[in-house]
């Protein structure tokens, strides 16, 4: 695991547009935001990457943030347009997402494994052509789980309730204080830090 190469991009996920912007599918959106504020980082719009782009530069290491402005299902076409163009390797991609099989205030991270339905997900793994990357995944909780009649499609799409959304700020602000260790190559010890605290 230690020996694994280092982060270079980190993908969130989400809907454009400000309708979307307080709902449960953003999440992904959110952390890209809060990556780019602490690194004192700007996204610009680029056009030929299909999303918003910012660089954080550390010494020699260069960490890509990338918000894909083609919808959800679609964000496969903005991660292989800046990947290809940086020479950026599967494994060195991590993508921040919502996780509805996870209760609100759980993060996991993992390498490969299957979309679990997640569409955005499984868009990045066809244009890929591999699972083989990271993922951050930030529980949102499922509407069964947590007494709602709504299905899940349309569960994502609204707000998470006061309590919710404090529980996965929290998760954030645990998962922000792993990324320096995971664009040193050090997963190991990353996923030690944010797994021994999360619930």
């Amino acid at each position: 695991m230690s020996e694994q190469r280092a982060i270079r991009l980190i993908i969130g996920l989400g809907n454009i547009g400000t309708e979307y912007e307080a709902t449960r599918h953003n999440a992904g959106f959110w952390f890209a935001d809060l990556a780019a504020r602490k690194a004192g980082a700007h996204f610009s719009h680029e056009r030929k990457f299909h999303g918003e782009v910012a660089r954080v530069r550390d010494g020699s290491r260069e960490l890509w943030l990338l918000k894909p402005s083609t919808f959800y299902n679609r964000s496969g076409n903005a991660v292989v347009a800046l990947a290809l163009y940086y020479k950026i390797l599967p494994d060195e991609i991590l993508v921040a997402h919502d996780e509805v099989d996870l209760p609100p205030g759980s993060v996991k991270m993992k390498r490969g494994g299957g979309a679990a339905g997640n569409n955005g997900i499984k868009d990045i793994q066809a244009k890929l052509a591999t699972p083989d990357f990271w993922r951050l995944r930030f529980g949102v909780g499922h509407p069964r789980t947590l007494g709602f009649t709504q299905e899940v499609a349309d569960f994502v799409l609204h707000p998470p309730g006061r309590e919710h959304q404090q529980s996965i700020d929290d998760a954030m602000g645990r998962a922000l204080d792993c990324v320096p260790a995971l664009v040193e190559g050090q997963f190991e010890r990353a996923m030690m830090k944010l797994h021994s605290k999360s619930t």
